[in-house]
């Protein structure tokens, strides 16, 4: 899908303001509600926007941990890759995972209540043997910067 300036003003608001009605976003991207309701729900369609989320204060919500784990698996085949990353699908504890050119295969997010149970959940993977040979823990002390959208306007100038 070829992506035009309306288009690119419509990611942008949805970036930052996802609960904007779609009245008020026809209305700060320029166009009446029909077309870009239709513009939206093609950007959907394409999987362009793949969803709506709500960003949470786990702070707020009681005591957590958050883990980056840098994992190297035992194998280096196709097959080894698929196995690790179908399995990581069934944590639910890890909140995000990304393949890795370089040093490591692998970088997880994990968020969980304490260190006793992010141990737990590594020992747990380590039985289920999803190809983990070693792992590196990264201790979250403090967030900087949260996760935000990609910079739409920078990308596609």
């Amino acid at each position: 899908m070829k992506l035009d300036d309306r288009d690119l003003a419509i990611l942008r608001v949805l970036s930052t303001e996802g609960r904007i009605t779609k009245a008020q976003l026809a209305e700060r991207v320029g166009l009446s509600a029909s077309p870009c309701w239709e513009r939206l729900r093609k950007l959907e369609q394409a999987g362009i926007i793949e969803g709506y989320n709500a960003r949470l204060n786990l702070k707020k919500l009681g005591p957590h941990v958050t883990v980056f784990v840098a994992a190297e698996l035992a194998d280096h085949t196709p097959a080894s890759f698929r196995s690790f990353e179908e399995s990581v699908q069934h944590f639910d504890e890890v909140t995000a995972c990304w393949a890795l050119g370089g040093g490591f295969d692998y970088l997880m997010q994990i968020v969980t209540t304490d260190i006793d149970s992010y141990q737990r959940l590594i020992d747990e993977m380590l039985e289920a043997r999803i190809g983990l040979a070693r792992y590196f823990t990264y201790i979250v002390t403090k967030p900087v910067k949260a996760p935000s959208m990609p910079p739409i306007a920078t990308l596609f100038e």
